[in-house]
């Protein structure tokens, strides 16, 4: 092992590397009352989230372009307390944004929505809890970290592996140089769906669908394309790399020293289904990034359980969300010293407040396990709490804009690579391509009208 003195110089050094965003939020007005909330889109993650943001807010409205699911949570007796509390049902969010009443709002649309919601919710002074992936493009990660940073509201997106204490212990190891001197992170994320061609059917009377595909092109309406599994047309969504790598290719770009920067090349291939009609993400694919500090990302379907190696010259630990395990915990949860120095080090990879006390979300006992059989319960819950306090308090929140950012681009990257089946050559101080108009092309989107982003 390294001297603990080489592996504090190490862990302090990662710890204030990847944040740069220094924008204060004001404080709710009147900290002696909870804030009165809005929910948009109202689907099966926004009902996790409403019920993780009730804990500490009151919805006053909700919305959704599928006019019957908000209805249906309007009348959810766990937002509405228990009937004691009317809460208004839009179809159009402009009109909840427009509530002079409204201090935050949560939002989990479908990925082709965020920004727009996003930029607007943020322009009409609200709180913004946003869903993962925080984009649908790499320009949309720009307008984005222009539009916080010119604003004094809190921002959040629910990168929930952020507040997860032993996701940080797991970043801590790989930057302390124990693994090795250079590390790969593989991030096993999953396959992607199958399916279609899938037949055109009349639009629902209580779904607007001009309103549902927003900036993306009109097409006809199939249900397929909505709801659960808009993710899989990659009008809407990045697929899989873009739900599961949002989460994972964030972690691993945190433990292997890159999260103030981006890779300097990309690489991918994958299995597309172009017919029309069908879903169009990658069914199956593998992906390398590399970055300047010799450290690589590879990103694949399978290749094993759902998770990240952290893997180097000397050692290798593996994390998700159920566990850490490797040669190394034992040797650490053995040591007293070894073991405060890990987690002092996780604990200092953020420097605000945290959701709820550590001893809410684990006794540490041991790293890497977890001694409630509901530990990530607690870790979604102190994200969203996280948010709360980052709004009282104008601190920055732990899934903040820039960082957040940085993740989401190589996201972005790895679709583009697989799309155009070559490796790329990334600038990732310019954030574009280098000497590739065609994709650089693929940075952006044409946005249909009306819905075009003022950002």
């Amino acid at each position: 092992m390294n001297t603990r003195r080489t592996f504090l110089k190490t862990s302090t050094a990662a710890a204030v590397t990847p944040y740069f965003w220094t924008s204060r939020c004001k404080a709710v007005q009147d900290k002696n009352s909870r804030p009165v909330l809005g929910m948009i889109g109202c689907g099966g993650k926004g009902r996790d989230d409403s019920s993780l943001a009730s804990r500490h807010g009151d919805f006053a409205a909700v919305c959704d372009a599928d006019l019957s699911r908000a209805e249906t949570y309007a009348a959810n007796p766990a937002l509405n307390d228990n009937g004691n509390r009317t809460i208004d049902v839009y179809q159009d969010y402009r009109e909840l944004l427009d509530r002079d009443d409204i201090d935050a709002v949560i939002c989990a649309t479908p990925d082709h929505w965020h920004v727009p919601i996003y930029v607007d919710a943020i322009r009409a002074g609200k709180h913004v809890y946003g869903e993962k992936p925080m984009t649908l493009t790499i320009d949309e990660v720009k307008i984005m970290r222009r539009v916080a940073a010119a604003s004094d509201r809190t921002f959040q997106v629910g990168n929930q592996q952020r507040s997860c204490q032993w996701f940080r212990e797991a970043i801590a190891i790989a930057q302390s140089g124990l693994l090795g001197d250079q590390l790969t992170a593989h991030c096993s994320i999953g396959v992607g769906r199958k399916g279609g061609p899938f037949a055109v059917k009349p639009v629902p009377d209580h779904l607007d669908w001009d309103l549902w595909l927003g900036q993306t092109p009109m097409v006809p309406y199939i249900p397929q394309r909505t709801h659960g599994s808009f993710r899989w047309w990659k009008e809407y969504s990045g697929g899989t790399l873009t739900d599961w790598g949002a989460h994972h290719i964030d972690i691993a770009q945190w433990g292997i020293g890159a999260l103030d920067s981006g890779p300097v090349t990309i690489e991918g291939e994958g299995v597309f289904d172009d017919r029309e009609n069908c879903y169009n993400t990658a069914q199956t694919f593998r992906c390398e990034l590399a970055f300047e500090n010799g450290n690589r990302i590879v990103v694949e379907d399978g290749g094993g359980e759902n998770g990240i190696l952290f893997e180097g010259e000397k050692e290798h630990i593996f994390v998700n969300r159920g566990k850490m395990t490797g040669n190394l915990i034992n040797q650490i949860t053995s040591d007293p010293a070894w073991l405060s120095e890990i987690t002092e080090a996780a604990t200092a990879l953020y420097e605000g407040p945290y959701g709820l006390p550590d001893g809410e979300v684990d006794d540490y006992t041991k790293i890497g396990v977890l001694n409630r059989s509901n530990a990530w319960t607690y870790v979604k819950q102190s994200h969203m709490a996280n948010f709360f306090r980052c709004s009282e308090s104008g601190d920055r929140p732990i899934s903040d804009v820039v960082s957040v950012g940085t993740a989401t681009i190589s996201c972005h990257l790895c679709n583009i690579a697989m799309q155009l089946g070559r490796k790329l050559t990334w600038d990732p101080t310019e954030e574009q391509f280098v000497g590739d108009e065609e994709a650089n092309g693929m940075l952006a989107r044409e946005q249909r009208a009306p819905y075009i982003i003022e950002g």
